[in-house]
Protein backbone atom coordinates (compact mmCIF):
# COMPACT_ATOMS: atom_id res chain seq x y z
CA UNK A 1 0.00 0.00 0.00
CA UNK A 2 1.40 3.19 -0.50
CA UNK A 3 1.65 5.66 1.55
CA UNK A 4 2.07 9.68 1.23
CA UNK A 5 3.73 11.94 3.47
CA UNK A 6 6.04 15.15 3.85
CA UNK A 7 8.44 16.31 6.20
CA UNK A 8 6.17 17.52 8.69
CA UNK A 9 4.09 14.28 9.04
CA UNK A 10 5.15 12.93 12.99
CA UNK A 11 6.17 9.71 11.51
CA UNK A 12 8.53 11.03 8.67
CA UNK A 13 11.54 10.90 10.03
CA UNK A 14 10.89 7.70 12.02
CA UNK A 15 10.73 5.69 8.44
CA UNK A 16 13.18 8.36 6.10
CA UNK A 17 15.74 9.46 8.70
CA UNK A 18 18.21 5.91 7.88
CA UNK A 19 17.70 7.15 3.94
CA UNK A 20 19.25 10.62 4.29
CA UNK A 21 22.64 10.60 4.01
CA UNK A 22 23.09 6.96 3.44
CA UNK A 23 25.98 5.74 1.07
CA UNK A 24 24.97 2.89 0.00
CA UNK A 25 21.29 4.34 -1.63
CA UNK A 26 23.42 6.88 -2.85
CA UNK A 27 26.21 4.81 -4.38
CA UNK A 28 23.35 2.64 -5.89
CA UNK A 29 21.12 5.03 -7.60
CA UNK A 30 23.98 7.66 -8.05
CA UNK A 31 21.76 10.55 -6.18
CA UNK A 32 21.86 12.02 -3.17
CA UNK A 33 17.89 11.94 -1.07
CA UNK A 34 17.52 15.15 0.56
CA UNK A 35 14.17 15.59 3.00
CA UNK A 36 13.33 19.23 1.51
CA UNK A 37 10.48 20.90 1.93
CA UNK A 38 7.23 20.73 -0.16
CA UNK A 39 7.99 17.33 -1.32
CA UNK A 40 5.49 14.99 -0.87
CA UNK A 41 6.99 11.56 -0.74
CA UNK A 42 4.84 8.34 -2.00
CA UNK A 43 6.11 5.42 0.20
CA UNK A 44 5.92 1.53 0.56
CA UNK A 45 7.04 0.57 4.09
CA UNK A 46 7.10 -3.02 4.74
CA UNK A 47 8.05 -4.13 8.98
CA UNK A 48 8.70 -0.36 9.79
CA UNK A 49 11.17 -0.45 6.59
CA UNK A 50 11.10 1.77 3.40
CA UNK A 51 11.56 -0.19 0.30
CA UNK A 52 10.37 1.99 -1.88
CA UNK A 53 10.13 5.96 -2.83
CA UNK A 54 9.54 8.43 -5.64
CA UNK A 55 9.18 12.20 -4.01
CA UNK A 56 7.48 15.29 -5.95
CA UNK A 57 7.86 18.78 -5.82
CA UNK A 58 5.40 20.69 -7.91
CA UNK A 59 4.84 18.13 -10.09
CA UNK A 60 8.54 17.07 -10.95
CA UNK A 61 9.93 13.68 -9.76
CA UNK A 62 12.83 14.55 -7.68
CA UNK A 63 14.02 11.25 -5.90
CA UNK A 64 13.44 7.26 -6.45
CA UNK A 65 14.61 4.50 -4.51
CA UNK A 66 14.00 0.82 -3.98
CA UNK A 67 14.66 -2.19 -3.19
CA UNK A 68 12.22 -4.47 -4.71
CA UNK A 69 10.92 -3.47 -8.41
CA UNK A 70 6.89 -4.41 -7.78
CA UNK A 71 7.11 -1.80 -4.73
CA UNK A 72 8.81 1.39 -7.02
CA UNK A 73 5.96 -0.25 -9.91
CA UNK A 74 3.05 0.57 -7.52
CA UNK A 75 3.98 3.92 -6.61
CA UNK A 76 5.50 5.34 -10.25
CA UNK A 77 1.94 3.88 -11.44
CA UNK A 78 0.28 5.86 -8.45
CA UNK A 79 1.84 9.23 -9.40
CA UNK A 80 1.36 9.33 -12.82
CA UNK A 81 -2.31 8.48 -12.22
CA UNK A 82 -2.67 11.35 -9.45
CA UNK A 83 0.20 13.91 -10.71
CA UNK A 84 0.66 15.60 -14.39
CA UNK A 85 4.37 15.04 -14.32
CA UNK A 86 6.61 17.39 -15.94
CA UNK A 87 10.38 16.37 -17.57
CA UNK A 88 11.94 14.77 -14.23
CA UNK A 89 15.47 13.98 -14.65
CA UNK A 90 16.05 10.88 -12.22
CA UNK A 91 18.06 8.25 -11.80
CA UNK A 92 18.58 5.51 -14.61
CA UNK A 93 18.73 2.82 -12.70
CA UNK A 94 15.27 1.88 -12.95
CA UNK A 95 14.78 2.77 -16.66
CA UNK A 96 12.75 -0.18 -17.19
CA UNK A 97 10.42 0.49 -14.30
CA UNK A 98 9.74 4.05 -15.46
CA UNK A 99 8.80 2.51 -18.72
CA UNK A 100 6.93 -0.41 -17.59
CA UNK A 101 4.79 2.36 -15.52
CA UNK A 102 3.95 4.44 -18.82
CA UNK A 103 6.95 7.34 -18.35
CA UNK A 104 8.07 8.30 -21.83
CA UNK A 105 12.18 7.91 -21.37
CA UNK A 106 14.71 9.90 -22.92
CA UNK A 107 18.99 9.74 -22.29
CA UNK A 108 19.87 13.33 -21.77
CA UNK A 109 23.10 14.61 -21.09
CA UNK A 110 24.13 12.79 -18.01
CA UNK A 111 24.93 9.30 -18.29
CA UNK A 112 23.41 8.23 -15.22
CA UNK A 113 20.49 9.83 -15.40
CA UNK A 114 17.38 10.11 -17.52
CA UNK A 115 14.48 12.54 -18.19
CA UNK A 116 11.11 11.20 -17.53
CA UNK A 117 7.93 12.51 -18.88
Amino acid sequence: MVVKMTNKDENFYKYMGKIFGSRLIQNQTNDRIYDDNNKVWYLIIEKDIVIALVSINNNIIKNVYTTKDEALDEILKEVKKENKIKDSTVTALYEDLYKTAGFKVTRGIYKNFVIIS
